[in-house]
Formats: C-alpha cells, structure tokens, sequence
C-alpha cells in the first residue's frame, strides 16, 4: 500500500463510540496523535437526548481541530444497508430509527457509521495488534460478544451489514450439559454470546457453583487458586476455542485480536490457541492470537479511522 493523495486521509478525524453507559469522543490530528479526548453519560433509552449529547461531543472536538475535521460514528448495532435504519443494537432505543440521518442533519456534515466492534477491528489493524497483518479478525469479549473482518486495511461488510457477527451463532459442537442453552437477548436459545461474554460466563458460574460472581470477580479467583473459578475459566475457553475456530474456517484471518473486558484475562492468549488447534480444517492450524495495543481506546480510534487510515488509499469501508 503507498501514501494516499486523497485529503480527507491527512484531515483531522473525529471519532464517536457509542456505548451502553458512556459515549466517548476522539479527535486525532493530521498525524494521527490524540489531540483531545471526552467522555460523557450515555442517555440510556432517550434517543433525542443520544443525539444531542453526541452533537455537542462533536461540536467540542471541532472547536480543537485545525481544520475540518471528518466524522465517524460507533454503534452497538449495525446499519441496514436496505432500510438505512439501525438495527440489532442492544441499546435498543436505537433501533428502527434513522440514526445516520438524524446525526447529518443535526451536524450538518456527513458522517460515517459502523458497528462497534467493525470499529475495534478496523483500530488494531490500522496502528494496533494488528498492523502489518494481511487480514484481521477483531473479537469484542465483552457485555456482549461481536467482531469484525479487516482485509488490506479494508472493513469487509455484506449487503445485510453484518459482517463479523460471530456472537449470535450457535456455540459449536455443544455437548449435553450446553443444551439448549440459554436465551438470548435477541430471540435465539445458545447463542455464542450468552456463553463467551462476561455475563455468559457469569451466569455460566451461579449455574454450575450457585454464587453470583461477575468475570472480573471469577478470574480474580482463578488466579488465587480457586478450583470452582478455574473451572469456570476452563469451560469459557473451551466454549470461546470452539466458536473461534468456525470463523478462523471461513475468513482464515491471519491475526486474531482480542478486545473488550476479557481480553485483559492472560490465560487467554496461552491456553486459546491449544484449544482451537483441534477445530482448525488445515495442517497448519497455529493461531496468532494477541491483546489489543490500544484496550478500552480502540473502539474509538477505529470510529476515527472510518475515513480512511495512514495507509489507505480512500475510506476504510468497504
């Protein structure tokens, strides 16, 4: 890939991630350092006041940039390419509405928008674990459970605008004690997510253990020699191996990266591509599986780069 001549790769860039509980806002400069940064409460369930309070985050970072700065947007959904409206949020207000429109009209400016964890993925590639890797397969381990495709510094999506939704999948290869599984927020019984996030494995724990403990609280058992914890922890990685190994199938990523509160749980990255080995359909079944270079900051960062990386000819969409 050589140096862009397109101008909006060297403009200051504003990134929104839109999260349950915050939005965070980021302004990267023409070189691509943090010139600012805001954080503020998320209104949970007004998507009026959503939008204000993401205009004004806007209007704040502007005020900073040299220059016009371009706008990119993370969302805990997707937009469908069909209606143009979101969907599949589980900030649920979200949903069904003309969120893209509403934000151009209120800003006045065209603005970009992309699954959450599209934006995590697109982040590591550009100038994280990722960089310098041919394909990414990002993986948010989280409240919830998402991921996205990179290919040559490119977001890989679908004319249904989810690409990378690994998380509501069934868990591969269940055995009798993970069937039915558990009912997901979205309908379906088993999805991945209600087993490899931090409240999967939560509710995974009181099941098996009968105490209610969060991910945070049951690694920090493990760690001090717990037998129950371990367990825990064992059969997450298991499950998480198994739900990894379906997409290393299909999209053969060179890299995996890791994102969200879990990520940060080390036994991960020693016991994980052990545990894949037995699902992968080739003899060279080594999986590079690493942490995130920029944790909780990546979501934000890659909402930045939706208008097109360092090293990318045009946008970051695809």
């Amino acid at each position: 890939m050589t140096e862009p001549d397109d101008a909006r790769t060297r403009q200051p860039r504003i990134g929104i991630d839109l999260g349950g509980t915050k939005i965070s806002g980021i302004l990267l400069a023409a070189d691509a350092t943090v010139a600012s940064q805001f954080r503020v409460d998320t209104p949970r369930g007004n998507y009026e006041g959503t939008i204000t309070a993401i205009v004004e985050l806007v209007n704040g970072l502007s005020e900073k940039a040299q220059g016009q700065p371009s706008v990119g947007i993370g969302i805990p959904g997707s937009l469908s390419p069909s209606s143009g409206r979101v969907q599949n949020a589980n900030s649920t207000w979200l949903n069904g509405r003309p969120f893209k429109q509403d934000i151009e009209n209120a800003l006045s400016l065209p603005v970009r928008l992309a699954n959450d964890a599209n934006c995590f993925a697109l982040s590591e590639a550009v100038d994280g674990s990722g960089a310098g890797a041919q394909s990414v397969f990002g993986v948010i381990l989280g409240t919830g459970c998402g991921g996205g495709l990179v290919v040559d510094g490119q977001l890989i999506d679908g004319p249904r605008g989810i690409g990378g939704e690994w998380g509501h999948n069934p868990l591969p290869s269940p055995n009798t004690e993970e069937l039915p599984g558990n009912k997901c927020w979205c309908g379906r019984n088993g999805c991945l997510e209600t087993w490899v996030s931090g409240p999967g494995m939560a509710q995974d724990h009181e099941r098996i253990c009968g105490e209610t403990l969060t991910a945070e609280e049951i690694a920090h058992r493990a760690n001090e020699g717990n037998r129950d914890a371990e367990k825990t922890l064992a059969r997450h990685a298991s499950r998480l191996a198994r739900g990894l190994a379906g997409v290393i199938n299909i999209f053969d990523p060179e890299r995996v990266v890791l994102g969200g509160g879990l990520s940060a749980m080390p036994h991960l990255y020693d016991t994980l591509p052990e545990l894949v080995t037995p699902h992968i359909f080739s003899d060279n079944a080594l999986i590079d599986i690493r942490s995130p270079v920029h944790g909780p900051d990546s979501g934000v960062r890659g909402a930045a780069w939706l208008w097109g990386g360092p090293d990318s000819k045009d946008d970051a969409m695809k």
